[in-house]
């Protein structure tokens, strides 16, 4: 039905969305309908074809019924049923095009691109190394460093991201949405690798084995190597702490804490604000998404007197990037606490001994460590990770098992008590319990070591 003139340039949907240009115009003749237009259209492969225009009377221009019962029809619908992967399909054809280029989710032209040479770099690294590192937001570097601007400031604020961007010396830390700039070279460093309690070595295990006991591990275990044994978070999530988290200064970034923490489009890693529940403490955090760990919590931990298997309390907080964390505090008081003593000859023995206990804690996951160095010499040597997982799981569970009047262990507490000498998820080790000859499953995540092997022979 519309009307357009020699030199219109027009798109055909019903074509692959395939351009073409009106080249020539005249009547058209059909004693069954009125007057109309035909248009002589040259598509861009060379092609001419002829289409029918100002024809108001037809069939393709009614506007379809209204059904807007139909959830086929419903944006919200599709997008909460089909959106990541409409996002994903449409992120890689934009990837494909070498003409346009990304920032933080969003796509320029590359031909538009404002110049940005090594001096306003130079001048960026200077400017971030004078507070500290950053973050900084792209306008105040802009500020700083007289890009021109006799040109569209979004324009020339996109071209500056994207030479950041592609400058190794910078990294975008924003969360999505915001764009923040940080000098890489000064950011901690366990946020630019791994530290290397959080560093693991994937087992081979069969999961169908794993499958029932996993389960009943859902909720009482946080373990970003273990995505199945979360409950989603609502808002708020505890999570009790191994030792290598603690150690590291970090948290887990399981499924379940993923709806918490701020995350990006494409970044790495994400700078935030941890935020005291009293308001009187503000510190950052890091999101080191790809390793699925934040980072940035160990001064905190010893601040509050926290030890392997205390509970740490989060929630989001009312701005945008900021996390609220606290710990139940209690009284002072020597509780009876899982302790590991550590021979000269790297060897571990559990006793029950009373430790001062300033927060609330798992039981089946506290571990009191009165030589933290000893610890760390056995992680920095690498021998435990040279073991045999089966080998290190007998000797925790011979130990743990002196613990315990009736010789029975819980999955939890081996658990726990694996992640002192080594990082490890719950299914490689309920894979080994499960696979052994020497423990027996006694229901409800107990297991009982044969008698047979209840004592360390180290000539085996």
């Amino acid at each position: 039905k519309e009307r357009y003139q020699v030199g219109n340039r027009l798109v055909f949907p019903a074509l692959n969305w395939q351009p073409g240009t009106v080249t020539a115009k005249r009547k058209g003749v059909n004693p069954d309908l009125p007057p109309f237009q035909v248009l002589e259209v040259t598509m861009e492969s060379g092609e001419k074809r002829c289409f029918a225009s100002e024809l108001e009377p037809h069939a393709l221009n009614q506007q379809p019924a209204d059904q807007s019962d139909d959830p086929n029809l419903d944006v919200a619908a599709i997008l909460n049923k089909h959106g990541k992967e409409l996002f994903q399909r449409l992120s890689s054809a934009l990837e494909t095009n070498p003409e346009l280029v990304q920032i933080a989710g969003r796509w320029f032209p590359r031909a538009l691109l404002v110049d940005v040479n090594i001096g306003h770099m130079n001048l960026a690294e200077a400017l971030l190394d004078m507070e500290g590192g950053g973050p900084l937001p792209t306008k105040k570097i802009l500020d700083q460093i007289e890009l021109p601007t006799d040109v569209n400031l979004k324009l020339t604020e996109f071209s500056l991201n994207h030479a950041l961007q592609e400058d190794g010396r910078f990294d975008e830390v924003g969360p999505a949405g915001e764009v923040l700039w940080y000098l890489r070279r000064l950011e901690p460093e366990g946020v630019k690798s791994p530290p290397i309690y959080l560093q693991y070595t994937p087992i081979d295990f069969d999961p169908h084995v794993v499958q029932a006991q996993l389960k009943l591990l859902r909720g009482c275990i946080t373990d970003e190597l273990e995505n199945s044994c979360v409950e989603p978070a609502s808002g708020e999530a505890v999570v009790s702490l191994i030792f290598p988290h603690w150690r590291a200064g970090s948290l887990p970034l399981a499924d379940n804490l993923c709806e918490l923490f701020p995350t990006a489009y494409e970044s790495p890693r994400v700078l935030f604000t941890f935020v005291t529940a009293d308001g009187q403490r503000r510190f950052p955090g890091w999101v080191v998404r790809q390793s699925k760990y934040v980072y940035g919590l160990a001064d905190w931990y010893a601040e509050q007197g926290l030890m392997p298997g205390s509970q740490v309390h989060l929630a989001r907080g009312k701005k945008l990037g900021e996390i609220i964390i606290r710990t139940e505090k209690r009284r002072s008081t020597r509780d009876w606490v899982r302790t590991a003593l550590i021979g000269a000859d790297g060897g571990i023995v559990f006793a029950m001994l009373k430790q001062l206990v300033t927060a609330n804690y798992d039981e089946r996951m506290a571990i009191a460590l009165p030589d933290i160095e000893a610890l760390d010499k056995i992680w920095k040597s690498g021998s435990r990770q040279k073991q045999p997982l089966e080998k290190i799981v007998l000797g925790m569970m011979r130990e743990l098992t002196k613990l315990n009047p009736q010789g029975h262990v819980h999955a939890q507490e081996l658990y726990a008590a694996v992640n002192l000498v080594r990082r490890c998820p719950p299914s490689p080790i309920l894979s080994t319990l499960e696979t052994s000859s020497w423990a027996t499953l006694l229901g409800d995540l107990y297991y009982r070591l044969e008698e047979a092997h209840r004592e360390d022979n180290r000539h085996e």
